[in-house]
């Protein structure tokens, strides 16, 4: 068992995230949490990118799940002038998301408890694999207005966009998000 954790923990060292901050979740244990629904209207405005409304709305479903959200989040194309793939200078997109938050108060009711853990989290060019330095900017948008809604902290947000141009502009982020922990496999013997 106490294998399986190194191996765990190694594995995720190797993604590009803290193994201490992980280790230490799983030794001391998970939290009991509880999901929030969130339902969010994002109209993206930038100076360096644009999107179509289907572009902008897989954009964020990549970062609401790459930043924690539940796998089924959905972003679906918002009322836009342009059709379907084609840039809009006014792009929007309607989101609908779950997050894990601690349940403190035992709010949880009858429901099944959902264990959660502080998990750190990193958003860089390529991280998540679909995201450029193109989209700082959407990164900026996305952590103003919709990273509130997450149960997030120790926000180190170093992310700088340049308008009007991909020169030297930076994608860093990085935070802790509570996070579902999956459940241990029962080991038979």
């Amino acid at each position: 068992m106490h294998s399986h954790r190194l191996k765990a923990a190694a594995g995720l060292a190797l993604g590009g995230f803290l193994c201490a901050s992980v280790s230490v979740a799983e030794d001391a244990g998970s939290v009991p949490g509880v999901w929030q629904k969130h339902q969010y209207s994002f109209a993206y405005m930038g100076f360096t990118s644009t999107y179509s409304c289907d572009g902008l709305a897989a954009k964020l479903k990549r970062l609401l799940i790459a930043a924690g959200a539940r796998k089924d989040a959905k972003a679906q194309s918002g009322a836009c002038a342009s059709g379907f793939g084609r840039p809009d200078k006014f792009a929007r997109s309607n989101l609908t998301f779950y997050t894990l938050a601690p349940d403190t108060a035992g709010t949880a009711g009858d429901a099944p408890p959902i264990n959660g853990a502080w998990t750190p989290i990193t958003i860089a060019d390529r991280s998540p694999r679909e995201l450029a330095v193109g989209d700082c900017e959407l990164v900026e948008q996305f952590v103003t207005n919709v990273l509130p809604l997450f149960s997030a902290r120790n926000i180190e947000d170093k992310t700088t966009c340049v308008p009007h141009q991909i020169s030297g502009s930076v994608i860093n982020l990085k935070f802790e998000v509570f996070a579902a922990v999956a459940p241990k496999a029962a080991h038979t013997h």
